[in-house]
C-alpha cells in the first residue's frame, strides 16, 4: 500500500445483514492480507510445487477477493472462499504450464528445494512426485494434492474443485495410479 493513500475498507458482513449482532468494523486490504496470505501462500506451494510462482497467485488470489468481497455472505467462510479462489488460480497457472511446457517454453524446476527440512530419502521422493505431478493433467493433479498433500476431506476436494465427489474419487485414484507409475519409472 502505497504511504499517504486512504486505507482500502473491506467489510466482511455487508450492512444491514439483519442479523441482531453487530457485523465487524471494517478492516483494511492489507491486514485481511497479512491474516490470510500465510495460509493462500501456503496452498498455492503445495498446488504449484513452485516457489516462484507462489507470490503472483497469492495476488491474484487476493485482488480477486477483494473484486468479490461482496458476494461473501458469511464472514465464517472467508477461508474455505480464499481456498476455492486458490485452487482455480492455481488450476489456471498449471494448465498454462503444460501449454508452456508443450511448446518447450517451459525450462521444469528443481523441486528438491521444498523438502528442504525433510530427509534427503524423503526430499529426493517429493521431488520425483512433483515432476510426475508436472506431466500430469491438471484436473486429477489439484484433487490429488488437496486430498494427499493438504489433508482435505473428500467433501472438501470436491467442493473446491468444482466437481462432485464420486467425480474427485475417480480423479484421485486416476492421478494415484499415474503417480505410481511415473514414480516408480523414475
Amino acid at each position: 500500500m502505497r504511504s499517504g493513500s486512504p486505507p482500502l475498507l473491506l467489510r466482511l458482513v455487508p450492512s444491514g445483514s439483519g442479523s441482531d449482532v453487530d457485523p465487524p468494523g471494517p478492516e483494511t486490504l492489507e491486514d485481511f492480507f497479512h491474516a490470510y496470505s500465510p495460509y493462500v501462500a501456503r496452498i498455492a506451494l503445495r498446488l504449484l510445487g513452485r516457489n516462484d510462482e507462489v507470490d503472483d497467485v497469492v495476488q491474484e488470489v487476493f485482488l480477486a477477493a477483494w473484486r468479490g468481497v461482496d458476494e461473501l455472505r458469511e464472514p465464517e467462510a472467508v477461508k474455505g472462499w480464499l481456498a476455492t479462489i486458490t485452487v482455480r488460480r492455481a488450476g489456471r497457472r498449471l494448465r498454462m504450464r503444460r501449454l508452456r511446457s508443450f511448446v518447450g517454453l517451459d525450462e521444469g524446476a528443481d523441486y528438491a528445494a521444498l523438502a528442504i527440512t525433510a530427509g534427503q530419502e524423503r526430499a529426493t521422493l517429493l521431488a520425483q512426485i512433483y515432476a510426475a505431478l508436472d506431466r500430469m493433467p491438471t484436473e486429477l493433479r489439484l484433487p490429488w494434492v488437496l486430498q494427499k498433500i493438504e489433508g482435505e476431506g473428500l467433501d472438501r476436494v470436491a467442493l473446491l474443485c468444482g466437481c462432485s465427489l464420486a467425480t474427485a474419487k475417480r480423479r484421485i485414484s486416476a492421478a494415484q495410479t499415474r503417480l505410481e507409475g511415473l514414480v516408480n519409472d523414475a
